[in-house]
């Protein structure tokens, strides 16, 4: 009995055995390197647990060398093994040359690599092809925000050269996305593959000496193997590119290895900025807890030689790869018409929560947007900043108050709420030293002189320059934070050239009178202007006659007027006092004399005849306050007109000018196509002046009848040729004066900010003052299109007043003039007019004297 209690047993066994499937997982990684170890062990601890937990189906792990990876060895693994699943290569080419194998033999196959720019038609050339990763464009945006953050202008780009476009692709994408943030890519260095040099020592050596004849000390590696970055490091702090002065930026393919290399490693990196894939949001879970247990123990007794055994990205992503099979494996168990295709489908419509993150698939890639951590590289460590998003960016905006502060060697990190944004040393661009000074352009040969002046020693490094614009530029060099030497160097050429001349980086810098176009900011970066400008047309001016200026306080009309309203005041008050006040009767040529008198007189308030009358007195007060008014007026107009001596433009206008054919002078180019294509001026009609001189001698020549000049320049010419010339501000506004530098240079951004500094204090202003703005004798003087005469609607209401109340008061008296009563109107007003006739008679000899 026991016996065949032994062969039922047996064969139970047997029956297990044969009803339990295997399915064989092709593993293609670099085994010799970091990655590779913790891959490997993390991909034997999922078909571990899996098998152990499994008792229909088992799972075994074919590992083949990556490095050995060719179309015909993965066809031969696949073949031989009875491979279901590939899983691995961590470059596109690897995992572009493994799909094509792969899709014939109709094998999935899981990548952990994804090209930069997907290429096109990619489901329908790799059908069976799953990424577990994202392509590059959510970290290059990220890249790009960190630029943005510390407002560099130029960056430099390093990559180590793939096949399938791996570096072109990546490189293509930063290019754009720093150019949505207004930064340029100065230089893009391509290393090639380190498999493929004998000696990567010395190709760094050369390449590193070609980035340190560039300005910019931003170094974006974009994608490098852990070798070619390790050599890269060692080779670049030599040669001191990783330093004060110099920024790198690590990606994601470099950062996720920081906890693995060796402590040479990453002091060499010290400083460093880079992007990390987050992976802690898993920490806490059972699930990774015991993940960790198992890593830990295992790494250990496999790689002693490692100082760290703690998972990386990398691994948890490979551990992940496995359990996407096996889940597959288990949907499909009950299923008894299998096939690649439904494995793979099954694969791609899996939704569940690994430790490296949610593993959910949309076009063939990891559907789950990246979360990367900001890392600075500090002594033998990397310490995270802040966190980001490609929805939200950083946790929080780096521009906001300061209210938290932490040192880590040489950085300075501030933190605001939940962002850490560093407060570098680093300028990411090559700062002047003593020995290697700021060569700075001055333009020998301005046309006015006060701006920028050169006294020319015997040899170029005595010359003296003196003028507004250097002392301006002094004054804000000591307002920076560091110390900054230069050297000034008098080119030849036009404003133009000199500018051409920073743009090719012979000049660091110019300064002087530089207007600020827009054409030229695509070459230079300019500071703020520390001058206003605008277009001013100046033209000869004449002074305003004296002889006659008594007159100009009021308008004709106004005068006429005035002579009426007195001439009517004088006859309403001799009609009203002539009849009952002996000093307003007797002869008609002593009643019109007093009249007269008595008017003109109250002018001066000097009247001394005797009123009888009350209405006389209304109307006689009226009238004195009229001419108290008016006389104020008069006083107060002509005593300004003559304070201020008038000077009247013979040029009415910019269309006087064009509609007489007259020529017009200018000084820089801009400003004759201004005239040419904007104002219409006729190309024959504008003379080029080079000198300030010259601007004089062409005016008294009447070889030029105006002259188009720049508000700083109008001012400096009317400042010494003020009793000659006036000038007249047109709408057309410039951008100023402002010193240029090489584009992307921060020193362009420091003079800036001093500048500010110098307006604010009011240093500018008083320069200005001392070099520009009008002497005493000039500012005296007033330019003036018209006299600023009083005219009648000055005084139109007193008098309306004054009239209205002498015709009341004239009226009234002929209704209450009664000799005798019985008379009309008419008749008195006849009666009135015959002493009239009768005195002018007399005067003939007709008629005798009649009292």
């Amino acid at each position: 009995m026991s016996v065949v209690l032994f062969f039922l047993l047996i064969f139970s066994i047997d029956g297990a055995e044969a009803q339990t499937k295997v399915t064989g997982i092709g593993i293609l990684i670099d085994s010799n390197t970091r990655i590779g170890k913790e891959e490997k062990v993390a991909m034997e601890i999922a078909a571990q647990n899996y098998n152990n937990h499994s008792n229909t189906h088992k799972v075994t792990l074919h590992v083949l060398d990556s490095l050995r990876v060719t179309n015909s060895a993965s066809a031969k693994m696949i073949r031989k093994k009875r491979i279901k699943v590939m899983i691995g290569m961590h470059t596109w080419s690897e995992a572009a040359l493994v799909a094509d194998a792969a899709g014939q033999a109709r094998v999935p196959i899981i990548s952990f690599a994804a090209p930069a720019i997907n290429p096109p038609l990619m489901p329908f050339r790799w059908p069976f092809l799953i990424q577990m990763a994202k392509n590059g464009s959510q970290q290059i945006k990220c890249i790009a925000d960190i630029v943005r953050a510390y407002n560099w202008q130029r960056v430099i780009s390093i990559s180590e050269d793939g096949a399938y476009g791996t570096d072109n692709g990546m490189f293509a994408l930063l290019s754009g996305a720093l150019q949505t943030v207004g930064t340029e890519i100065e230089y893009h260095s391509v290393l090639p593959p380190i498999s493929s040099v004998s000696d990567p020592e010395r190709v760094i050596q050369e390449e590193l000496i070609m980035l340190t004849k560039k300005k910019s000390r931003v170094f974006v590696v974009l994608h490098s193997s852990l070798g070619m970055a390790t050599y890269l490091f060692r080779e670049a702090k030599q040669m001191g590119l990783v330093g004060r002065d110099s920024v790198w930026i690590l990606s994601d393919s470099i950062t996720s290895l920081l906890d693995s290399v060796d402590n040479s490693v990453i002091s060499s990196m010290e400083g460093a900025l880079g992007i990390k894939t987050y992976d802690s949001e898993n920490v806490g879970k059972s699930e990774y807890q015991d993940f960790y247990a198992q890593f830990l123990k295992i790494f250990r007794t496999e790689h002693p030689e490692e100082d760290n055994s703690g998972p990386g990205i990398h691994a948890l992503r490979a551990y992940d790869s496995i359990r996407l099979v096996t889940k597959a494996i288990e949907r499909m168990a009950n299923n008894t018409r299998s096939s690649p295709k439904m494995l793979l489908n099954i694969m791609l419509s899996s939704n569940f929560s690994g430790l490296s993150g949610r593993i959910h698939f949309e076009a063939g890639q990891l559907s789950e947007s990246p979360v990367f951590r900001f890392v600075c590289v500090v002594g033998k460590r990397y310490k995270e900043i802040d966190l980001w998003t490609p929805d939200f960016g950083f946790s929080m905006s780096p521009f906001v108050d300061k209210c938290e502060e932490k040192i880590c060697h040489g950085c300075s990190f501030y933190k605001a709420k939940s962002l850490f944004i560093a407060e570098r040393n680093q300028t990411g661009w090559e700062m002047p030293t003593d020995s290697k000074p700021l060569k700075i352009g001055v333009p020998g040969g301005t046309t006015f002189k006060t701006f920028v002046k050169v006294k020319y020693g015997e040899k170029p490094n005595e010359n003296k320059y003196d003028g507004f614009c250097i002392l301006v530029f002094n004054k804000a060099r000591d307002l920076l934070e560091y110390h900054l030497p230069y050297e000034f160097e008098t080119p030849r050429g036009t404003y133009n050239d000199l500018l051409h001349l920073v743009h090719n980086k012979t000049y660091d810098a110019v300064v002087g009178d530089f207007t600020i176009l827009s054409d030229r900011l695509q070459y230079v970066d300019f500071t703020v202007p520390y001058t206003e400008s605008s277009l001013v047309l100046v033209v000869p001016a004449k002074s305003e006659r004296l002889e006659f200026m008594f007159i100009e306080p009021f308008t004709w009309g106004l005068w006429v007027v005035t002579g009426a309203i007195l001439m009517y005041t004088m006859f309403t008050v001799w009609f009203l006092e002539h009849q009952s006040n002996p000093e307003f009767s007797g002869p008609w040529k002593n009643q019109i004399s007093t009249a007269l008198w008595f008017t003109f007189s109250s002018l001066f308030f000097a009247h001394r005849e005797k009123i009888n009358r009350n209405d006389t007195r209304l109307v006689i007060l009226v009238w004195l306050f009229v001419v108290m008014i008016l006389t104020s007026s008069y006083t107060a107009s002509l005593s300004s007109m003559l304070t201020v001596q008038q000077l009247r433009p013979i040029v009415a206008d910019i269309e006087w000018l064009k509609n007489h054919n007259l020529k017009v002078g200018c000084q820089d180019r801009f400003i004759r196509e201004y005239a040419e294509n904007v104002l219409n001026f006729k190309s024959e009609n504008i003379v080029n002046i080079s000198h300030d001189y010259m601007y004089l001698e062409e005016f008294k020549s009447k070889n030029i009848a105006a002259a188009f000049l720049e508000l700083p320049y109008a001012k400096v010419f009317l400042n010494k040729y003020c009793n000659e010339f006036t000038g007249t501000m047109a709408s057309t506004k410039y951008g100023g004066f402002g010193f240029a530098f090489q584009k992307g240079s921060p020193i362009a951004r420091d003079f800036s900010k001093a500048i500010l500094q110098l307006s604010e204090n009011g240093v500018l202003k008083s320069l200005e003052d001392e070099w520009l703005t009008p002497s005493h004798e000039c500012s005296t003087n007033k330019t003036s299109n018209k006299p600023n005469s009083l005219s009648i609607k000055s005084f139109g209401f007193l008098y309306l007043l004054s009239f209205s109340t002498s015709t009341i008061c004239l009226l009234l008296s002929l209704f209450l003039w009664r000799d005798p009563c019985d008379e009309s109107i008419w008749q008195k007003v006849v009666r009135l007019k015959l002493p009239f006739t009768t005195w002018i008679k007399d005067d003939a000899g007709t008629v005798l004297d009649r009292e």
